[in-house]
C-alpha cells in the first residue's frame, strides 16, 4: 500500500461528502446546505472513517445535521462508492468539529483585546506627559 493512499482517499472522500451536501443530494431535512466538511481520518485498514464537520451556525443545528449525516450515512456511502474504485468502502461516521468556530471565536476575543490595549495607552499618553 502506497504511503499517500490514505491522504489522498482522505480528500477524495471530503470533496465527494462535500459535494453531496452542496448539490442538496442528501433529502434529509436537517443536513443544511451551511454545513462544512473540514477533515476526513480513514482508518489504516479502510474499514472506518471519521468524518468532522463544522459551520458558522448554531451548536444546535449543527448537532441536528450531524444527526441527519449519520441517519443517511448508508446513501452517502453508496453513492460515493459508486463512483470510487476501492474494494472495501469504509464506515463514515460524522463527528462535530467545533475547532473552527473555536477559532474565530479566540480571533475575536484576541482582536478585543488588541483594541482595548491601544485606547488604554491613548488614555494613558496624555497623562505621562503631564507628569
Amino acid at each position: 500500500m502506497g504511503q499517500y493512499r490514505i491522504p489522498r482517499l482522505n480528500d477524495q472522500l471530503r470533496d465527494e461528502i462535500s459535494q453531496l451536501i452542496l448539490r442538496s443530494e442528501i433529502k434529509d431535512p436537517r443536513v443544511s446546505t451551511f454545513l462544512t466538511i473540514n477533515r476526513v481520518e480513514v482508518s489504516n485498514d479502510l474499514r472506518y472513517a471519521k468524518v468532522y464537520v463544522s459551520s458558522f451556525l448554531a451548536d444546535a443545528q449543527v448537532e441536528k445535521g450531524v444527526d441527519g449525516l449519520n441517519s443517511a450515512a448508508g446513501f452517502v456511502q453508496t453513492s460515493i462508492a459508486k463512483k470510487l474504485r476501492i474494494r472495501q468502502f469504509p464506515k463514515l461516521t460524522f463527528y462535530v468539529d467545533t475547532g473552527m468556530k473555536e477559532g474565530f471565536n479566540m480571533v475575536q476575543k484576541l482582536n478585543a483585546l488588541e483594541k482595548e490595549q491601544k485606547s488604554d495607552d491613548r488614555e494613558k499618553t496624555p497623562d505621562d506627559a503631564a507628569k
